[in-house]
């Protein structure tokens, strides 16, 4: 099933004159993590508000799990999730105060203290949130978008100013989120996350869409079909590039496999770095 089909999609502000959002068509399959990537300025944010019903006035048509967006009424905020770039909190109370405030518009609640646990919070719990660092405070963000048990989950750059550690603990939570059928709705300049956390992406580019697909698909799109070698040659470190076609039969390089010692070997896989520098960089 789809949690969200987008069909020519049109958004203009009051004051622009021209459209931010012109005529992209997409789909979120449910139980999946897609990610939407781009520059700054591109549309994200824009297509996210208007997903979580935060923008109208918008020009297509929009399914949510087969129902018109703009038909579903406050129902629609039991179900989702959101995590905000830019954490929003009340610095003067506790983290716990914070929690169970936001708790009181939700019917049905998550494990709070569990959630806390998991991303090394609960001994802050009555610390004041105006004394959290700015981990601190991405890590409570994340507790707070998942507060409700949403069936989907907004985020955007949910790891953004964490450390590897605590970053990896996020991940694993938002993909066992995934694995249990929740859907994924990431943003986010991080390409890291998008290699770990996506079953599909695309490109937001002056409101347009580009290249929906697989982040494995996209590295065979763009990269370099060839591997190369590097070898200790005479305690000098050399290095030699074969094509893929055929490498098993390539003597040359079944040489210097049986022959040298060997250092590294690296297929012409191109990253997700080097991927939104080609797409994006590359529409005019």
């Amino acid at each position: 099933m789809k949690a969200f089909s987008v069909e020519k999609l049109h958004y203009k502000y009051p004051n622009s004159k021209e459209d931010t959002i012109k005529g992209i068509s997409f789909d979120i399959k449910e139980g999946e993590i897609f990610g939407l990537l781009g520059p700054s300025g591109a549309g994200k944010s824009t297509t996210q508000k208007i997903l979580i019903k935060l923008l109208e006035g918008y020009s297509g048509n929009i399914q949510y799990f087969g129902k018109d967006l703009k038909a579903i009424g406050n129902s629609f905020y039991e179900e989702v999730g959101v995590g905000f770039e830019m954490p929003v909190h009340f610095s003067k109370m506790t983290a716990l105060e914070n929690m169970k405030f936001f708790s009181g518009f939700y019917k049905k609640i998550a494990n709070v203290q569990e959630l806390m646990e998991r991303v090394g919070l609960w001994e802050h719990r009555n610390v004041r949130v105006g004394n959290y660092s700015k981990g601190m405070k991405v890590r409570l963000n994340f507790v707070r978008a998942m507060l409700n048990n949403p069936r989907v989950l907004f985020i955007d750059e949910v790891t953004n100013g964490l450390d590897p550690k605590n970053a990896r603990i996020v991940k694993d939570i938002i993909s066992e989120y995934r694995n249990q059928g929740g859907t994924v709705f990431l943003s986010t300049h991080l390409m890291n996350d998008v290699e770990q956390l996506c079953d599909r992406i695309a490109f937001c580019v002056n409101g347009n869409l580009y290249d929906v697909s697989t982040p494995r698909d996209l590295k065979l799109k763009y990269g370099k079909r060839e591997v190369k070698i590097e070898y200790k040659e005479e305690k000098e470190t050399a290095s030699a590039v074969f094509p893929l076609e055929g490498i098993g039969m390539n003597d040359a390089f079944q040489n210097i496999l049986k022959s040298k010692e060997i250092e590294t070997i690296h297929s012409g896989e191109t990253s997700m770095e080097d991927i939104f520098i080609i797409v994006t960089g590359g529409v005019q």
